[in-house]
């Protein structure tokens, strides 16, 4: 195309445009000519765009100054039409809007029941000298069973049981392991790295998550929450265990809550005990606790001989369904607003 058919094409489509901008009677007419004219698809700036092309190279800076001048031209002539017809930046005012009156409370999150209860639960051990540890999810067998007591043929090491990871050998510092790992199946990882870092006493808590592939139920679920506590020093006995407990019950649950202590079996505590409370008319399992077994102190350097401790587990989830009155552990990880804006 020569330069000046592609010039003539520009000022009669600029004439055109222009007028029809001008004549739009209402917002839709112009919205239309802009599609017609100015549309990035199909419009007539958009052909004219093309035919650039076919020009000569040595025409071409004088026929794109005047694509240019042609595009502006158009633009201004919509923006003029469009401040006409009332579509200008205050053509969103409404005269009937009263703004002295209340506005629309917008939806705001809130902290979740689970947060809430870590939360609270932090607090309470807070007050009876417990500091907060943490510790990764992602462990190594000596850390989770090795340390801990748990021999090699104990079911609660059982591949079935836990979430190993299928994942290249590691150079994490298990202990003359295989480098092999797994989602934690307790916090009581975290009281091994804990002292294995400093010196007695110790006085922590831990809050986190933990793994086992349980099948989902009303009280059971794949991935929930545990506080560990431990508690090493000289002296420390089974009768510190009961007393912290009780406290931490009574803070927690209510002086209303019974509490019992059953004799039960871990292999990193010795002796064990499970802890019960009484709701619905039924016995809830609470969590489990002990005495440290020496065998535990001995894999982290402590002398048994020296300082004695305990340490307990118990379920978040179970303490917050107790307090909000919860009966199905799974409305917890449901993401049912419905269910969630009550907390």
């Amino acid at each position: 195309m020569s330069l000046q058919k592609f010039l003539a094409t520009l000022d009669t489509l600029e004439s055109e445009a222009t007028g029809a901008f001008d004549a739009a009677a209402d917002a839709d007419a112009l919205e239309a000519n802009r599609v017609r004219y100015l549309g990035q698809k199909s419009g007539a700036l958009k052909e004219v765009q093309q035919q650039m092309g076919s020009i000569d190279k040595v025409d071409r800076p004088t026929a794109g100054k005047r694509l240019n001048q042609f595009k502006s031209s158009l633009q201004a002539a919509f923006d003029a039409s469009k401040e006409r017809l009332g579509g200008g930046e205050d053509s969103s005012f409404d005269p009937t809007f009263d703004p002295t009156l209340p506005g629309t409370r917008p939806r705001v999150g809130h902290v979740h029941p689970i947060t809430q209860t870590i939360s609270h639960l932090m607090e309470i051990m807070g007050r009876m000298g417990f500091e907060a540890a943490e510790g990764p999810e992602v462990e190594d067998p000596w850390h989770n069973f090795v340390a801990l007591n748990i021999p090699q043929d104990h079911p609660a090491r059982d591949p079935l049981d836990n979430f190993y990871l299928a994942t290249a050998a590691t150079n994490s510092d298990d202990q003359g392991g295989d480098g092999s790992q797994l989602l934690r199946s307790q916090t009581s990882t975290v009281q091994i790295r804990v002292m294995a870092q400093n010196p007695p006493p110790i006085r922590i808590i831990s809050l986190g998550r933990v793994y086992r592939p349980d099948d989902p139920d009303a009280t059971h679920f794949p991935m929930f929450h545990q506080m560990e506590g431990l508690l090493v020093d000289e002296h420390v006995t089974m009768a510190n265990l009961k007393t912290v407990l009780r406290v931490f019950a009574t803070n927690y649950l209510g002086g209303d809550v019974p509490i019992r202590f059953r004799p039960s079996f871990f292999p990193f505590t010795e002796p064990s005990v499970e802890v019960d409370f009484f709701w619905n008319d039924n016995w809830v399992e609470f969590g489990g606790a002990g005495m440290v077994d020496p065998a535990v102190f001995e894999a982290v350097g402590y002398d048994p001989e020296k300082v004695s401790g305990f340490a307990f587990g118990l379920g978040v989830e179970r303490l917050c369904m107790r307090r909000h009155g919860v009966t199905d552990i799974r409305d917890l990880y449901s993401g049912d607003l419905r269910f969630l804006r009550q907390f």
